[in-house]
């Protein structure tokens, strides 16, 4: 079952992504994204590892999510 994620927190993590590939990934936006995915994991009870794993793939790996609907 996928994990419901809010809004900000994809944004960042496609910031970070596209920063990732032009390679221009800052400490301070790798930073925010790892926070924001504590806090989420922290007020949903799910673990931080699902709720980034889940963030992941629906972020870097969206032809995937499309077959598990």
């Amino acid at each position: 079952m996928a994990i419901e994620l809010p809004d900000d927190l994809i944004v960042l993590e496609r910031s970070a992504w596209e920063a990732i590939q032009a390679g221009t990934l800052t400490v301070d936006t790798a930073l925010a994204v790892q926070e924001r995915i504590r806090e989420y994991a922290a007020e949903s009870g799910k673990s931080r590892l699902a709720v980034e794993t889940e963030l992941k793939k629906r972020v870097r790996h969206p032809e995937s999510m499309s077959d598990a609907a």
